[in-house]
């Protein structure tokens, strides 16, 4: 019997993040460095695309959220995404790292957390080391 392949790319990014410019700076940076970037502006709606995609049975490697969004925040977003999908990694971008992230993130198994400001390079070198990209 030989092993399935993952039907999971190694290179496939959910990204929920409000800040409009931020967003687009996070994935232009992202896109450059050979990653396909899904991009919402909040997790309410992250959160139906991962639903969407259970049932296409399309997933993600990486959940990269901002913390502190309307309709759905990301602390909320990972816990409900974990439920989806287990496999799933998953990344907080804040500016608020200190004050949310004491207790809330203890559900959120293994997250990382990259804290606002940051540089591009570092996000992405991040992500990188996170997913096991060019190891």
């Amino acid at each position: 019997m030989t092993a399935k392949p993952s039907r999971v790319p190694a290179r496939r990014i959910l990204l929920a993040e409000d800040d409009e410019s931020m967003r687009a700076f996070i994935e232009r940076a992202l896109v450059k460095a050979g990653y396909e970037v899904t991009s919402f502006g909040n997790g309410r709606e992250a959160h139906d695309r991962l639903e969407q995609g259970r049932l296409v049975k399309e997933r993600f490697t990486l959940l990269l959220t901002d913390i502190v969004m309307p309709q759905m925040d990301g602390i909320e977003l990972a816990r409900r995404a974990s439920e989806i999908d287990p496999d799933l990694k998953i990344m907080f971008i804040t500016g608020f790292a200190a004050v949310t992230l004491n207790t809330s993130t203890q559900a959120v198994k293994d997250a990382q957390v990259l804290s606002k400001p940051f540089h591009l390079k570092d996000l992405v070198r991040e992500i990188d080391r996170l997913l096991g990209v060019g190891a």
